[in-house]
C-alpha cells in the first residue's frame, strides 16, 4: 500500500466500539435532571417567585452541563499570571487571566448578578429584593461547574454587605453604584485582605500598621500573606492604628481601593500569585502595602467584630459552594452506575454500588438541606428577628466546618466510580478533589470554625433556639413520621445538646468538633425528614434516616446493619416514590 512503512502497516486499525464508550454526562442540563432541586426550590421560594426564576434555573443548569464546564476545564489548566511591568516598562501590576475565566466572570458577575443580588431592588427582571435562598440555589448549579470563581464571587458579596452595614453613609453612597452594577466594564469586584503570616485565624496579632497623614487620609503598611483576588476593585483589610491597644480591640477595619480617583494604582504590591493546590483558575497572591490610601469601615477598633460579619457570609457561601460540589460529584457517579455495564448488569444493578451510591448521597443531601435552612434563617435575621440571628449564628459555622469537610470525602470517593478515568485530568473527578480541599482551611480552618459554633452557644444563646428549630420542624412533619423515627430524631437531638452543652463549659474545647458534628448531623436529620413530608419525597425520607443512623446512632461494626423496621411504621407509607 502507497504511503506506509512496515511498522504502520503491521497495525491494526482501530475502531472505537459505540457500546464499550466511557459514559460522559458532558452536555446535561444540571437543572432539569436534578428532581429534589426542583421540589426544594418549590418549598423554600414563594410560587410567583419560582415560576418567574425558571427560564434562568434553566439557562444556568444548560450552561453548568455545558459549556460553562468547558470554560471551567478552560482555566483549570490556564491559570492566571502576574504582570509586572508593561513592555514599556511601566509598573502595572496586572493579573493577566485566561478569556475563559473572564467570560465566566461575566457570566457570574453581570448576567446573573451573583455578587450583587442580595443588594439590588431589581435582578433577573424581578423587581424588589432576592430572598438569600435565591442566591445560593444559583450559585449551587454555578459551582457545579466552577469552583475558584465563586470566591470573589462570594467576596464581592460579602465585602458589599459589610459596607452597607458599617460604612458611612458618604461611603456607602461613593462605592455601592459599583459593587452592585450588572454592567460588566463598570462593575467591581471585591476581596479581603485578613491573613498574615503571624496572624492567620489569630486576629489580635495583626501587625498591618494604619495612620492618617497631614492631609487627614488613612494610609496602610505590612505584609498581608494569602489574598485572594488581589486585583479586586476594594478590598476589606485589617490594620492596627498608630497608638491603638494590643490585642483584638486595636483592630479596624478599613476599605482598599485597587486605583486612585485619578486612575492611578493604590500604593501597594502584588508580590506574587500562590501555587495552589486547587481553584487554579482563581488568582490568589501575597500584598505588600505601602502607604496605600484607605477608608476607615465604622468604628476604630471594631474591625474583627465588623470583619466578622463578612467572614461568617463567607463561611455560609462556603458551605453551599461543598454542597454544590458533592451534588455534581454524586450525579457523576450515579450517571456512570446507570450507563455503564459490567457482568451483564449496569452497575446501579449492583448491591454494592448501591450502598456506595447511599453513601455519596446521604452527606451531599444533609449539606443541601442546611442551605436552603440557613439561607431562610438568613432571610429572617436580616428582616430584624433576633431569634433567627441567634440560629443563624450557629448554623452558618455548622454548615461550614461539616458540609466543607465531608466535601473531601464525598469528591474523593465518587472518583472512584468512574475507575482509572477518574483520575484522569480530562475529567471533572480530579478538579472536584482539588477544589474540595479548600472549604475546610479558607475563612477559618476546621478546628477554628468548631470553637465558633461554642461561641455562639456561649455569647450568643444559640442553643436552646437551635433546639427549639428541630423541635418545630418535627411537630410540623407531625404523624407522617413514623412516630419510633421521629422519637429517635428528638432523643438523638438532646443528647447532641447535651454535649454541646458540655464542650460549651470551661476545659470543654477539645470536644468541639464532635459537639459540631453531632449537631449538624441530628439538625439536618430532622430538616430532611420535614422536607421529605412537605415534598412527597421517598428518597429523602430514606436519607434522612440513614442520617441518623450512619452518622448518629451507634452501632455495632460487626453485625449487618439495615434501617429499624419501626422507623417505616405509620403513614410513611403514603409518601410517593421518587426515585
Amino acid at each position: 500500500m502507497a504511503g506506509t512503512t512496515p511498522e504502520t502497516s503491521a497495525m491494526p486499525e482501530h475502531h472505537p466500539s459505540a457500546t464499550a464508550a466511557i459514559p460522559d454526562r458532558h452536555g446535561q442540563n444540571l437543572y432539569t435532571t436534578d428532581a429534589e432541586l426542583q421540589r426544594l426550590l418549590a418549598l423554600y421560594l414563594p410560587a410567583p417567585l419560582l415560576a418567574h426564576l425558571q427560564p434562568h434555573l434553566h439557562r444556568l443548569g444548560a450552561l453548568a452541563g455545558g459549556p460553562l464546564d468547558t470554560l471551567a476545564a478552560t482555566a483549570d489548566q490556564n491559570p492566571p499570571m502576574l504582570s509586572l511591568r508593561s513592555r514599556t516598562g511601566q509598573d502595572e501590576q496586572r493579573i493577566v487571566k485566561h478569556p475563559a475565566y473572564v467570560e465566566m466572570e461575566r457570566l457570574a458577575l453581570a448576567e446573573f448578578g451573583l455578587g450583587a443580588m442580595s443588594h439590588r431592588e431589581e435582578t433577573l427582571g424581578w423587581r424588589g429584593k432576592m430572598p438569600p435562598a435565591v442566591k445560593y440555589a444559583l450559585t449551587f448549579l454555578f459551582v457545579q461547574a466552577e469552583f475558584g470563581l465563586c470566591c470573589p464571587v462570594s467576596m464581592t458579596d460579602s465585602l458589599t454587605r459589610t459596607l452597607r452595614k458599617f460604612g458611612s453613609p458618604e461611603l456607602v453612597a461613593r462605592f455601592l453604584p459599583r459593587l452592585t452594577s450588572l454592567d460588566f466594564d463598570e462593575l467591581a469586584q471585591g476581596a479581603m485582605f485578613m491573613t498574615e503570616q503571624a496572624a492567620g485565624s489569630d486576629i489580635a496579632a495583626t501587625e498591618t500598621r494604619a495612620w492618617q497623614d497631614e492631609a487627614g487620609q488613612w494610609r496602610l503598611s505590612g505584609d498581608k500573606w494569602f489574598c485572594s483576588n488581589p486585583d479586586a476593585d476594594f478590598a476589606m483589610v485589617l490594620a492596627r492604628a498608630d497608638g491603638a491597644p494590643a490585642g483584638m480591640k486595636g483592630v479596624s477595619l478599613f476599605l482598599l481601593p485597587r486605583r486612585l480617583p485619578n486612575g492611578a494604582l493604590n500604593h501597594y504590591r502584588i508580590v506574587r500569585l500562590k501555587n495552589k493546590l486547587g481553584t487554579r483558575s482563581m488568582a490568589s497572591g501575597e500584598i505588600w502595602l505601602d502607604g496605600a490610601i484607605a477608608h476607615l469601615v465604622g468604628e476604630p477598633g471594631r474591625g474583627f467584630v465588623q470583619m466578622a460579619d463578612m467572614v461568617n457570609n463567607s463561611r455560609l457561601s462556603n458551605g453551599v459552594r461543598a454542597a454544590g460540589l458533592m451534588r455534581r460529584a454524586v450525579a457523576e457517579a450515579e450517571f456512570i452506575a446507570r450507563e455503564r455495564r459490567a457482568f451483564g448488569r449496569t452497575l446501579a444493578q449492583m448491591p454494592l454500588m448501591q450502598r456506595q451510591l447511599d453513601k455519596l448521597r446521604v452527606p451531599a443531601e444533609q449539606a443541601r438541606t442546611m442551605v436552603f435552612q440557613t439561607a431562610r434563617t438568613l432571610e429572617r435575621s436580616d428582616g430584624g428577628d433576633a431569634q433567627a440571628y441567634a440560629l443563624l449564628r450557629i448554623l452558618t459555622p455548622l454548615i461550614k466546618f461539616r458540609a466543607c469537610r465531608d466535601a473531601r470525602k464525598v469528591t474523593g470517593d465518587a472518583m472512584e466510580v468512574r475507575g482509572g478515568c477518574g483520575y484522569i485530568e480530562e475529567w471533572s473527578d480530579p478538579r472536584l478533589v482539588r477544589d474540595a480541599h479548600l472549604g475546610s482551611i479558607w475563612e477559618g480552618t476546621s478546628n477554628i470554625v468548631a470553637l465558633d459554633v461554642l461561641r455562639a452557644i456561649r455569647r450568643e444563646g444559640s442553643l436552646p433556639v437551635l433546639r427549639a428549630h428541630v423541635e418545630a420542624l418535627l411537630s410540623d412533619a407531625g404523624a407522617s413520621l413514623a412516630p419510633a423515627f421521629a422519637q429517635a430524631l428528638r432523643e438523638a437531638m438532646d443528647r447532641a445538646c447535651a454535649l454541646a452543652e458540655t464542650a460549651a463549659q470551661d476545659g470543654g474545647d477539645v470536644l468541639a468538633r464532635q459537639a459540631a458534628s453531632a449537631l449538624y448531623h441530628c439538625t439536618s436529620a430532622a430538616a430532611m425528614a420535614w422536607e421529605a413530608v412537605r415534598t412527597g419525597s421517598a428518597d429523602r425520607l430514606r436519607w434522612a434516616q440513614l442520617a441518623l443512623l450512619h452518622r448518629v446512632l451507634p452501632r455495632d461494626p460487626l453485625a449487618p446493619d439495615a434501617l429499624p423496621t419501626s422507623w417505616q411504621a405509620g403513614s410513611t407509607t403514603a409518601l410517593p416514590a421518587t426515585a
